[in-house]
């Protein structure tokens, strides 16, 4: 049998939040309804959907159980903290419903680590994704997304009629509102710690129409099955931070000075300005408590010797978090690790002076902390909004010894997706804090 279309048939459940229908239970009161036999494991689907299947193989769906820093932060210090602290204590099911949804389901929580290989390791797998029919709602978070599974499956497409089960097009999956159920995240604390969902629906590209889908899921001519007819596929490549194509060039940069000469004793002001054209969202985004961002400008004379820049303070309020130094933070991560008195790591582990980029996330005590189960509150958002332009200042009084010609600046934007002195402590394999390069600007004074 080949896929067809046929006339186009649209689920009768909540589009816009409507709550759902037929008594499912929904979100936290979903633990445990259901069993891991009633999905079918993402094998089953690659038979047909070869193409599909390894492509998401690759994507980071299919290992948000067993991607080795989730695996750390969810067993060493999410399900600890949740058995010593009543206030956090859902998380120790609750992480599952975006990590490993069929685990959740099944009240299989925690489930076992990803080294026994369990059905958790299929994380967000195909029959997951195919079987939400809706959330229930005002606003999609925190996996309080509807799910139906059985011989029905939901796709974003027409009437297409398959061998091996049944098929009804839902418009939900077309839409930012079906990845805004895990990617919007409430604390137990009432804050708003994941809102890559809310960002998109506040700025330029949801009023225009763009979806989630169009940049993580871009269409190319194909077929979604082996028997399918061709058209246009959604690829499911899902990239994002942990891509390093879909890094690159993500933030333009570009540098000038004030005044192209300079005297050797006199002072050069370099500007550097940074365009978020390219995400529908913040840069940063998503985890925002774990994430670097941090603009970097070093000065080079003609006879080889470097300095590394400080930025200008702007002087707007909690901008002491936005310039890295050499401070102690994330002590709550001691009420997990079982250290009373915590001092905590150093908090940014890049040389001090440097532009972050970032929104701090604050425990109930005020501390800052990468733990967002744990946060009460947020500070200044100085993250890069979509077609933002952020300009940064570098006043910088030549030194004595800089030689006379031409001294080059160069500006880094650099990525990590963990702070470095939060990966060594926690024994995070180094790849995971390994800096990544977004993008880079020259510039150069004459000093006579």
């Amino acid at each position: 049998m080949i896929f067809k279309f046929m006339p186009t048939i649209l689920v009768g459940l909540a589009l816009g939040g409507t709550p759902a229908i037929g008594g499912i239970a929904v979100g936290d009161a979903a633990h445990g309804t259901r069993s891991y036999d009633d999905y079918e494991k993402p094998q089953a689907c690659s038979s047909c959907h070869d193409d599909i299947f390894q492509q998401w193989k690759q994507a980071m769906m299919s290992q948000a159980y067993t991607h080795h820093w989730d695996e750390i932060e969810y067993f060493e210090l999410a399900v600890k903290h949740a058995e010593k602290d009543a206030k956090v204590a859902g998380v120790k099911a609750g992480c599952n419903g975006c990590h490993a949804p069929t685990a959740f389901l099944a009240g299989d929580t925690p489930p076992p680590r990803p080294e026994l290989d369990s059905r958790a390791n299929e994380s967000v797998h195909c029959d997951h994704c195919h079987t939400i029919t809706g959330f229930e709602g005002d606003v999609p978070h925190n996996f309080n997304w509807v799910s139906e599974p059985g011989r029905l499956k939901q796709g974003p497409k027409p009437g297409v009629v398959s061998p091996h089960h049944d098929t009804v097009e839902n418009a939900f999956l077309r839409t930012g509102d079906f990845c805004g159920t895990c990617h919007n995240e409430m604390s137990p604390y009432g804050v708003w710690v994941k809102s890559t969902h809310l960002e998109w629906k506040e700025g330029p590209y949801y009023a225009q129409g763009v979806q989630c889908q169009d940049c993580h899921m871009p269409k190319a001519e194909g077929v979604s099955a082996r028997m399918g007819q061709p058209g246009l596929v959604a690829q499911h490549l899902f990239h994002g931070a942990h891509d390093q194509g879909k890094l690159n060039g993500s933030i333009e940069v570009r540098m000038n000075p004030i005044e192209r000469e300079v005297e050797s004793d006199g002072t050069a002001v370099i500007r550097v300005q940074l365009f978020n054209g390219k995400c529908g969202h913040k840069v940063p985004s998503g985890s925002v408590e774990d994430r670097m961002l941090w603009l970097e400008v070093t000065a080079t004379d003609s006879a080889g010797r470097s300095w590394r820049l400080p930025v200008d303070p702007k002087g707007f309020a909690g901008e002491e978090y936005t310039i890295s130094a050499e401070t102690l933070a994330y002590q709550d991560m001691g009420i997990a690790m079982d250290i009373p008195d915590f001092p905590g790591v150093q908090r940014d582990g890049i040389p001090a002076g440097n532009r972050i980029f970032r929104m701090p996330y604050f425990d109930p005590q005020g501390r800052m902390t990468m733990q967002q189960w744990n946060t009460a509150s947020l500070g200044v958002d100085y993250r890069i909004g979509p077609r933002e332009t952020k300009v940064e200042t570098f006043t910088w009084e030549v030194p004595a010894e800089a030689a006379p010609g031409r001294i080059e600046f160069r500006a880094v934007l650099n990525y990590q997706l963990l702070m470095k002195p939060v990966a060594e402590f926690l024994k995070v394999p180094a790849e995971e804090s390994a800096p990544r390069v977004i993008n880079s600007a020259d510039t150069w004074i004459e000093v006579y």
